[in-house]
């Protein structure tokens, strides 16, 4: 059965952004060559548990981030979040990445590299395990990440499964 996601409204969280990563790309033209930029960044309010991420084109540095953030503004999702790490381990794929999230105990901290810590720090996730397999393209790890984050589930859903009440879990 699908999940129907809702769209969140932006504008209703503190919504800090990070930039991953930034690519020059040229497209070769009769005249030459045309140079520009693509950014790729994840928006997030960690005390929300909300997180999102997009990519930008543009001709300068800054306007592709603009951009880019403005696309990670639109495709928001809520996080299932214990207090500060997730309820259980996942295994994200996409494409040939794949993105393996094992929640870990109080102070640990977010053990991760570069394009899923950006996520996991911007999920408000403060204690986690993660291991990247595969690809290391920053676009199909955050794809990844997000599709770990996706299969979440809430003590609530997990029980309501079982035909059982959240406190006999």
């Amino acid at each position: 059965m699908p999940t129907v996601i809702k769209k969140l409204d932006a504008g209703s969280y503190q919504l800090k952004d990070q930039v991953v990563a930034i690519n020059r790309v040229t497209k070769v033209v009769k005249g030459g060559k045309n140079l520009s930029f693509a950014a790729l960044v994840v928006v997030g309010d960690p005390s929300a548990g909300v997180v999102g991420y997009g990519s930008g084109k543009a001709k300068e540095v800054p306007q592709a981030i603009r951009k880019a953030i403005e696309s990670a503004k639109k495709n928001l999702m809520k996080v299932n979040l214990t207090q500060t790490s997730i309820a259980h381990l996942v295994l994200g794929r996409y494409g040939s990445g794949k993105v393996l999230l094992k929640p870990a105990p109080e102070g640990t901290g977010v053990i991760a590299g570069g394009a899923v810590r950006a996520v996991m720090t911007s999920a408000g996730v403060q204690n986690v395990l993660t291991k990247s397999i595969g690809t290391t393209n920053p676009h199909n790890v955050i794809k990844a990440t997000f599709d770990a984050l996706k299969q979440l589930k809430t003590r609530e859903s997990v029980a309501a499964m079982r035909g059982k009440t959240a406190q006999e879990l």
